[in-house]
């Protein structure tokens, strides 16, 4: 198992690295497309979609990714996209991991599929405009995500149940503790101070998200970074808690070893279109 896992990994990656780097943003964007579209494939599965009518959806998430790329919205139109994806992730995100999987299997079916769905073509959106943003800035947002998920997971190993006697979301995740999650949020705090002192050293195609904050001031960037980092976790949660909805243990076996689509990119469908969003409202002024 642990060697199809590294296989796996090291074709994801040979894919992945060479699209971001390529100067052209377009294979970047079509290479996040195709994730998206099997993610929607994936989700619909999940929420009790047939096999016809979950294959539609992932083409359909592909074709929406390509419109939107060749409708190039403006800055207002992405504005309006990144407040409603914060508004979603942030007031129905929390409602659903507070009232757990009934409230979510007592939605509607079509319901739930349209809003992954959109949900998939929003964090599309946002990861490409990310990239457009500067290659130093995809990989400051991304990297959150990943500090995030291996910090939670070591000092959760390490720590877990030392501190808090109850677990983060145990009807949800029952393996997640609240040490880790402490863990995952300290963890990227760190990365921000780390990545900050990196863009001052180095020179780099485009400012980080940590420098972008901070320019606002310091208390914005722990604030932002703070809130990033449990989003993180949110998203995790989340696709924990559609799975467990819906009796899976993995999103699929897309991805030999590791589960499927939704599984690695759970915690960046929240957390890149709010790193936008915070990076958007960083120009404002006071």
């Amino acid at each position: 198992m642990l060697r199809l896992r590294v296989l796996t990994a090291i074709a994801l990656l040979a894919v992945l690295v060479p699209a971001v780097f390529y100067p052209a943003v377009v294979a970047f964007a079509s290479v996040a497309g195709l994730l998206m579209a099997c993610g929607a494939w994936e989700w619909f599965r999940l929420n009790g979609a047939g096999r016809f009518q979950s294959m539609i959806a992932g083409a359909g998430c592909a074709v929406t990714c390509g419109v939107l790329w060749g409708l190039h919205p403006p800055a207002f139109v992405l504005q309006w996209v990144w407040s409603a994806s914060a508004v979603i992730w942030v007031a129905g995100g929390v409602a659903l991991i507070r009232a757990g999987v009934p409230a979510w299997t007592a939605l509607d079916q079509n319901f739930r599929q349209l809003t992954g769905f959109a949900v998939l073509c929003a964090a599309w959106l946002a990861v490409v405009s990310a990239r457009i943003q500067g290659v130093n800035f995809l990989f400051s947002v991304l990297a959150l995500v990943w500090v995030a998920d291996i910090g939670a997971y070591f000092v959760g190993r390490s720590l877990g149940g030392r501190f808090f006697k109850q677990k983060l979301a145990p009807d949800i995740s029952p393996g997640k503790t609240r040490e880790g999650a402490v863990g995952g949020i300290v963890g990227v705090l760190l990365l921000a101070v780390l990545w900050i002192h990196v863009d001052r050293s180095w020179v780099l195609d485009s400012p980080s998200i940590y420098t972008i904050l901070a320019a606002k001031h310091w208390v914005f960037l722990v604030l932002a970074v703070l809130f990033l980092g449990v989003m993180s976790i949110s998203g995790d949660l989340l696709e924990s808690l559609v799975k467990r909805a819906a009796g899976a243990k993995d999103s699929s076996q897309l991805l030999p070893g590791h589960g499927g689509v939704l599984d690695r990119v759970d915690a960046l469908l929240p957390v890149v279109p709010l790193a936008m969003f915070l990076q958007s409202f960083s120009s404002l002024p006071l």
